[in-house]
């Protein structure tokens, strides 16, 4: 039973290995016949945080013509949404919301300030306007990979922890936490794929003295 509860818990998981996402928050001003269009960008980890940030870039900027905005939530883009803010329907959002959708960009918002400068762009303008400002300021803010790693918690004896945390970072092993206590606890993050070797090294390095629990999964910066 429990082999069969370890295969269960250490077969390959659904949904993306991996995702990009906004660096940070950051702001890219572009200029189009005389129209200013500021693009902020901010990483969201719910659509509850991409609501607040639009409200937020709102509140900066009463007095531009459009606040338009879209946002991806989820690795697997399971949420997407998109608001002209009274510009003519789809030359906005849409062409925002596209520009974060073939970039792969996940777990983000973007809003686009638009200042009028007095000349109209059309509809194809203001597609490639709204678009074309979330595009650069995507170079501008820059983008961070995130990947998928299953969190791993190793039990081992005051005796060999000291050993097996360098051995571990010389190894190039995510070590997330350690802590003190009876024994120490050794927190990290491996690839799925990795967990049957790492087993077999662990059993090698501690002579089959570290126990190893095996958690659930997160997202890591590359």
């Amino acid at each position: 039973m429990q082999q069969e509860q370890r295969a269960q818990q250490e077969q390959q998981p659904e949904g993306p290995a991996e995702y990009i996402t906004v660096a940070a928050e950051g702001v890219h001003e572009t200029e189009v016949n005389r129209s200013r269009f500021l693009c902020a960008l901010a990483p969201a980890a719910t659509e509850a945080e991409a609501q607040e940030f639009i409200a937020r870039v709102r509140k900066q900027h009463p007095g531009a013509n459009h606040n338009c905005s879209a946002y991806v939530i989820g690795a697997d883009a399971s949420i997407q949404k998109a608001n002209d803010d009274g510009e003519p329907g789809g030359t906005a959002g849409v062409p925002m919301l596209q520009m974060l959708l073939r970039r792969e960009v996940r777990y983000a918002v973007a809003v686009v300030t638009r200042y009028f400068g007095g000349v109209k762009l059309g509809a194809g303008g203001l597609i490639r306007a709204y678009g074309g400002a979330v595009g650069e300021a995507l170079d501008a803010v820059g983008t961070v990979t995130r990947r998928r790693f299953r969190l791993v918690t190793i039990t081992v004896g005051h005796e060999r922890a000291g050993r097996l945390e360098n051995d571990l970072r010389a190894t190039g092993r995510q070590v997330r936490e350690v802590r003190y206590g009876a024994e120490v606890t050794i927190e990290l993050g491996l690839p799925d794929a990795d967990l049957p070797d790492f087993r077999g090294w662990l059993a090698d390095a501690t002579a089959g003295t570290a126990r190893l629990e095996v958690g659930g999964e997160a997202f890591g910066t590359v």
